[in-house]
């Protein structure tokens, strides 16, 4: 979508032109000739500013203030729109219904031009929509539909892989514990469930089961992968990671045993496309859970992969995995230490491509507001490990983004949303290269509900 926009060269160029014809045009048909010497220099071409949409997602209260059970709505402006203060935008009343029993899980086009839709949860639980944007509440349904409940369930975790938009990865875990012929328990088995789908023609491309294992020591102590979600394609292509969140066991009586020992950060490795091989890798750096939550965890910058992980006891942190596939466990980039907090958890984040990112997050001294911990944003820097709040966000102790999915990357600027849980808030950009912020178009809220995000 472009937009042309006319400079005052251009517009003294047409005015000039008017003029001549009409010089031109008189009863005995002389033309009379302009003098070179005062003759208006050539002007510049039309400049055309590059525009995109930025699609708003809000989730609408259920039963209580911010759980987003009450369904999602969006509603799409441009990035002009995006930035100017003046603009209103209310996707809770005006907003198109994202099909999704509880909140959707939204992806989009790198382009913004498609919203890519798996709804969660429920009878639809599993439906693969896409979306063409046109504007307003309008998304054009473009394709067909496909589930992917078969191999992942109703309630699947899932991502865009960053290939172009063509393809998607939904990941899930079960879990059952083993015992001996005496009845005593021996392990806790992990079988992962991987798909990927083809975003543009909606049809299933490839799906494995494998069991994937601790170490026997790791085991024998209770440990096991609990919960997977974030796949993440390695700068080569050939390499999915998937992050991993581990639980424990009591070996004795086989117990759920939450008072225990986190051990290093792991990620799930299969080959990629063939979804083949698991192996499991093990940072010294992090020793906190790699799955995330709602949003991206994980990203490619550079070569590597960078990964937060989260209820890391020193804090969370940013971890790197190199193109050997192995933790970088000389990159030790602590979130406690660069902001001066203690207990930082990262909810969500996003780099741009200069290795600098948006990240939200909250820590031990985060007010507990209506749905939960006060969040709020700071801009980190991937190369430096420097992280620094951004203060020129308004927070209040009803903001809440455990639940946020989505952030606009344009150039060197990242688009968010803010506003507190059934409150107005607003549009901000950030220009990661120099911190500052834009405050945007006001986003207009409904009672117990929120923002998840732009895309």
């Amino acid at each position: 979508m472009k937009r042309t926009i006319l400079n005052l060269k251009t517009f003294a160029a047409v005015i000039l032109t008017a003029g001549l014809m009409t010089a031109c045009s008189s009863d005995d048909d002389t033309v009379v000739p302009t003098d070179p010497d005062t003759e208006e220099p050539d002007t510049e071409e039309p400049v055309e500013e590059e525009s995109r949409w930025i699609t708003v997602a809000g989730a609408k209260m259920g039963d209580e203030p911010g759980d987003g059970n009450g369904g999602t709505l969006i509603y799409a402006v441009t990035s002009e729109e995006a930035k100017d203060p003046t603009v209103s935008i209310d996707p809770f009343e005006n907003g198109f219904i994202a099909p999704s029993n509880r909140t959707a899980r939204l992806q989009s086009s790198e382009d913004g031009n498609t919203i890519f839709n798996i709804s969660y949860a429920g009878d639809t639980g599993g439906n693969y929509t896409k979306y063409t944007v046109e504007g307003g509440q309008t998304f054009t349904p473009s394709g067909s539909e496909v589930s992917i409940a078969p191999y992942v369930g109703t309630a699947p975790r899932w991502i865009k892989l960053f290939d172009g938009d063509q393809t998607g990865a939904a990941v899930y875990v079960s879990n059952e514990n083993e015992f001996d012929e005496n009845d005593n328990y021996t392990r806790t088995e992990a079988t992962i469930g991987v798909v990927t789908l083809d975003l543009v023609n909606s049809s299933i491309i490839e799906f494995q089961e494998h069991s994937v294992p601790l170490s026997a020591e790791e085991e024998a102590e209770g440990y096991y992968i609990s919960r997977i979600d974030m796949p993440t394609l390695n700068a080569a292509g050939d390499k999915l990671y998937i992050g991993a969140r581990l639980s424990k066991v009591d070996p004795a009586t086989a117990e759920s045993d939450s008072d225990y020992d986190k051990l290093g950060s792991k990620t799930i490795i299969l080959d990629y496309p063939s979804l083949m091989n698991p192996t499991v890798i093990t940072s010294t750096v992090g020793h906190g859970d790699t799955n995330g939550y709602r949003s991206i965890n994980a990203f490619e910058y550079n070569g590597s992969v960078y990964q937060a992980n989260q209820n890391d006891p020193e804090g969370s942190h940013i971890l790197k995995i190199d193109a050997d596939n192995e933790y970088d466990d000389t990159y030790d980039f602590n979130l406690d230490d660069a902001l001066g907090v203690e207990g930082a958890y990262v909810l969500a984040w996003r780099p741009a491509a200069n290795g600098k990112a948006v990240l939200a997050y909250r820590h031990n001294g985060s007010e507990i507001g209506l749905a939960g911990a006060q969040g709020f944003f700071a801009l980190v820097d991937l190369n430096a490990q420097t992280a620094v709040k951004i203060e020129d966000i308004p927070y209040d102790p009803d903001f809440y983004l455990f639940q946020y999915q989505g952030f606009v990357v344009e150039g060197t600027e990242i688009y968010l949303t803010q506003g507190a849980v059934g409150q107005n808030g607003n549009i901000y950009v950030v220009d990661t290269e120099t911190g500052a912020v834009t405050k945007g178009a006001e986003l207009v809220n409904a009672t117990g509900s929120h923002f998840i995000g732009v895309f």
